[in-house]
């Protein structure tokens, strides 16, 4: 089976009757990410499974979407929630079985969906058969598929590269006695990308899922396979570009898939390394200025800063001007490593509907590929937890274990946890005000955010105005408008504390979107917006942008000029 594009191509009209021909189909496409444990449950069992997935298509096909991201099914043994895979070729069975994914690659394409799966080739699990292997006989081949040393300091650690979960990213192996070398958790050995039997094996596991007809692969931290520990290098390594060149020739090569590499390094500059056509790499990166801007120097996500809007502004007019033409961005606001985007960006309370809408219309009416992460097109918001227990995130429990040790309170650290924790994006999808939001019948792996009662899938797709139905318009307007995939991007009002203007221009034709990313009713400044009596294209209202005008909190348009 080959891969063929699941959206077809087709030349498209802009507003002014330009005719441009998208070069891929995931140019006009919007991708969902689906976070298989916390989507839907068939079964009963508290998880979400494929046959779930496979229920709710018809809700994503209404949605507008052209492909999932789906985040791992593989078999593991779930330290990190599937990110620990081992056996790349085998689903894991509490989401299912090959029979189940086969079928979800057939129902999702029967509707003009694609299935992007997650690519997790930085490491492994310590289960997978090939670390078995490598623990069991120092001879073996595959000891070398990991990175080793023999001997260490008296601190107990080859280096002082320190994991993203905590601590040393080496751990000794008690059968050898030698240190093997994980960037994440100590059951997620990495592996060793110079090593070209190693790579042959990715390259073949990839084929044969794409021959089953996937639409791509989202690639888990991918800066990172270049990496040299021994000097020091974990992101952007020498050998990075060389090995994603090959890995495009062996798998990519003469298909018409998507592929998202995950690349929390990347610069413009890098990004565009990664996705520039002539390149032959990636089709795009998910790059993470906008969020780690906004960290804290020393403890990081766990105490973020307030969003200061003329930065983000202008982080994101950076990277639409330094890959147009030259590449393609990635937009999300967020994905289940971050927090839930009205959380983070917009007013989780009184404003919310209005401020997830507001974020919609910033993200898909610029230019490049949006990413849903599911629950955002209903405006769901972070975990609410209250207490260290109800958290089962890895990386939260190592973190709180690691700070408090370090003197941090335990309401610091929690404050930290509820504005930034990994757990806020996975809470149950909240399909109704059923028992467990209607997501499961049995009891659910994490708890379900407690207004489920009131924020739900069911209540907010039946409001014309709710946030489902912007989205929907939104994603029927990147389809039928050019001007919205192609156009040039230009800033407007930089330096204005909440307002978010830009324009898009493609020939004649020219596109306003306004959002007012504040709590308060805000003037439309005399100068720097040009003056329209027109129509909103996302609601039908008349606006206006003559001086005095106000639009109101979270308030958001976007019109022709």
């Amino acid at each position: 089976m080959t891969n063929k594009a699941v959206t077809s191509q087709s030349p498209a009209s802009s507003h002014d009757g330009t005719i441009v021909i998208d070069s891929a189909w995931w140019q006009s496409a919007v991708g969902y990410q689906i976070y298989p444990a916390s989507f839907a449950d068939s079964n009963g069992d508290g998880i979400g499974d494929i046959p779930g997935i496979i229920g709710k298509l018809d809700y994503l096909a209404d949605l507008g979407i052209g492909f999932i991201w789906l985040s791992p099914v593989y078999t593991s043994p779930m330290v990190d929630n599937g990110y620990d895979i081992s056996d790349y070729r085998a689903i894991n069975p509490i989401f299912g079985n090959m029979d189940d994914m086969d079928r979800l690659i057939a129902e999702a394409r029967s509707r003009k969906i694609g299935v992007v799966m997650d690519l997790v080739v930085n490491h492994t699990s310590n289960q997978h058969p090939w670390f078995i292997a490598a623990c069991s006989d120092r001879d073996s081949p595959f000891r070398d598929y990991y990175i080793w040393r023999k001997d260490a300091p008296a601190n107990g650690s080859p280096s002082d590269i320190t994991a993203s979960f905590g601590g040393s990213a080496w751990s000794r192996d008690p059968q050898s006695g030698e240190y093997y070398f994980h960037l994440f958790a100590p059951q997620q050995p990495d592996l060793n990308w110079s090593n070209s039997a190693l790579r042959a094996e990715i390259h073949a596991m990839m084929n044969w899922w794409l021959d089953k007809g996937i639409a791509g692969f989202r690639m888990d931290v991918i800066d990172l396979i270049g990496k040299r520990p021994e000097e020091g290098i974990v992101a952007d390594g020498p050998d990075l570009h060389r090995y994603l060149r090959e890995m495009h020739e062996a798998a990519l090569a003469g298909r018409e898939v998507v592929t998202v590499g995950e690349a929390w390094s990347a610069t413009p500059d890098a990004a565009a390394l990664y996705s520039g056509p002539e390149r032959r790499e990636v089709s795009m990166v998910f790059q993470f200025s906008h969020v780690t801007r906004f960290w804290d120097e020393r403890f990081g996500k766990w105490k973020p800063r307030p969003i200061d809007w003329p930065i983000l502004k202008s982080l994101f007019a950076e990277w639409q001007h330094a890959l147009h033409g030259n590449g393609w961005n990635s937009l999300f606001w967020g994905n289940h490593d971050l927090p839930r985007a009205v959380s983070r960006y917009g007013d989780e309370g009184e404003h919310r509907l209005s401020s997830a809408k507001a974020l919609a219309t910033i993200l898909h009416l610029m230019e490049g590929t949006p990413y849903i992460y599911q629950g955002e097109e209903i405006s769901m918001i972070n975990a609410g937890f209250t207490s260290i227990d109800q958290y089962r995130d890895v990386e939260t429990l190592n973190f709180h274990r690691i700070q408090l040790a370090m003197g941090v309170s335990e309401a610091d650290f929690f404050a930290g946890a509820q504005a930034n924790s990994r757990d806020n994006p996975r809470t149950p999808m909240q399909w109704s005000s059923k028992p467990n939001a209607g997501f499961t019948s049995g009891t659910p792996w994490i708890a379900v955010n407690r207004n489920y009662e009131w924020l739900n899938v069911e209540q907010d797709r039946a409001d014309p105005d709710g946030v489902f139905q912007r989205y929907r318009r939104l994603i029927a307007l990147r389809c039928q408008h050019a001007v919205i995939r192609h156009g040039d991007f230009e800033l407007l009002l930089p330096d204005h504390p909440s307002l978010f203007a830009f324009e898009r221009k493609l020939g004649a034709e020219k596109l306003l979107v306004i959002a007012n990313m504040s709590r308060q009713e805000t003037a439309i400044p005399p100068s720097g917006i040009p003056q329209l009596h027109a129509s909103d294209i996302l609601t039908g209202r008349m606006v206006s942008t003559e001086p005095g005008i106000k639009l109101g909190p979270f308030a958001a348009m976007a019109t022709w000029l």
